[in-house]
């Protein structure tokens, strides 16, 4: 297991961490943690159990995001998921949440192409799960259906670099914006979001010295998956950190447990315990 993190609440001079100040972390929180410097915790849940450990462990930024597609119900990509499938991943996770802010993908086929769909699918989203702000995939090509979005009062999280729900697109999950010409316009896209109303921008899978350049560029934060240290956050799936899922190990992952070893174990000795005759045993029945 790694160690580290500072959960103090303090910062080096003794000053207190605008994190630990949040009673109920908010958009305005995670701006003004850009403003102060301190980093923004973002991890992915999709049940009440995980989330509610997630949440009270102190991290900033619930995501229930589209990956539930992947480790939740065993899919190859994000794009099976429906707003139906989302927004009950949703309501479990904010049943078990009392501090964090609670971020929700809007699934592939609920926002792109019309903006009047947007707006029905993030109403929808917010009214039935309780969350807090939506996440969309892309740049330019969704700046109408954010600003629609935004009319309603719903907060926005954008996502750009490698974005998973079009991989079809893509045909694989390299890293992207390598070349000059996608990189000068994944900057145009950072801008046009934060333009757009956006409080905040997920970068996945560019190089590290292109999220760097454009964090300092922008006034809104940004969250790092696979985008080097600059970045004003980061953000990992938890299944995936906890060593849940053991089939997945890119480059960025870093694994703080091995949960999936644990389960196996636990799970081994109990089928030996029902087997040998000794669970239950005499204090463990009525």
């Amino acid at each position: 297991m790694v160690e580290g993190g500072n959960r103090s609440g303090e910062v080096p001079g003794g000053r207190t961490m605008v994190s630990s100040r949040a009673k109920k972390v908010t958009t305005h929180t995670l701006q003004e943690m850009k403003r102060a410097g301190e980093k923004i915790t973002m991890l992915t849940a999709y049940d009440y159990s995980l989330a509610r450990l997630v949440d009270g462990a102190g991290v900033d930024v619930i995501l229930v995001g589209d990956s539930a597609s992947n480790v939740m119900a065993g899919n190859d990509t994000t794009v099976p998921m429906t707003l139906e499938h989302m927004i009950y991943h949703a309501q479990c996770v904010v049943n078990g949440v009392d501090r964090c802010l609670v971020v929700v993908d809007m699934p592939f086929g609920s926002y792109q192409g019309d903006s009047k769909l947007a707006l029905k699918s993030a109403i929808r989203i917010m009214k039935e799960s309780g969350g807090h702000a939506v996440k969309l995939e892309g740049g330019l090509e969704i700046v109408d259906s954010i600003k629609r979005i935004l009319t309603a009062g719903i907060p926005v999280m954008g996502h750009l670099g490698l974005t998973p729900q079009s991989i079809y697109k893509f045909g694989t999950y390299t890293v992207r914006a390598k070349e000059e010409e996608e990189a000068k316009r994944l900057m145009e896209d950072a801008l046009a979001l934060q333009e757009a109303g956006c409080f905040a921008i997920v970068f996945e899978k560019i190089p590290a010295n292109l999220a760097k350049e454009v964090s300092e560029a922008l006034d809104i934060p940004t969250i790092g998956i696979g985008a080097g240290a600059d970045c004003d956050g980061q953000v990992l799936v938890l299944h995936d950190m906890l060593g849940i899922t053991k089939d997945f190990s890119p480059r960025f992952l870093r694994r703080y447990a091995d949960l999936g070893e644990i389960v196996d174990e636990a799970v081994s000795k109990y089928i030996d315990d029902v087997r040998g005759g000794s669970f239950p045993s005499q204090e463990e029945s009525y």
